[in-house]
């Protein structure tokens, strides 16, 4: 099993989550976070004063797939994400050990 984080522009969440329910993966979770990588924030002006945005609202996407969906999972975000621009954000795959529904203490993929 492995776990997918993606970090994404909020305009990319629906065609994100709409490509990824396409490719057959169900269970995801969404947050809502802030930061900045290379594009390192902005200066805006509000009211006639200047202050700087260092840090830009993201989208946390967390799923866990089984290894077969991984590559179809990855392709499914970088589709519908990318615009070609610094900011589409990032993608961290890692290795999940277990996983256990609370529910009735199903294990493994089961769980899933």
């Amino acid at each position: 099993m492995l776990k997918i984080e993606a970090i994404l522009q909020p305009s990319k969440l629906d065609a994100v989550k709409d490509a990824l329910l396409e490719a057959g993966i169900e269970g995801m979770t969404i947050l809502e976070a802030r930061g900045h990588g290379r594009q390192k924030g902005h200066t805006e002006f509000y009211r006639g004063r200047e202050y700087t945005v260092d840090l830009l609202p993201k989208v946390k996407i967390e799923l866990v797939v089984t290894d077969e969906l991984k590559e179809k999972a990855v392709q499914a975000i970088m589709g519908a994400a990318r615009t070609g621009r610094i900011g589409d954000g990032k993608i961290f795959v890692s290795r999940i050990d277990e996983a256990i529904r609370i529910r009735n203490d199903e294990r493994g993929e089961t769980a899933l």
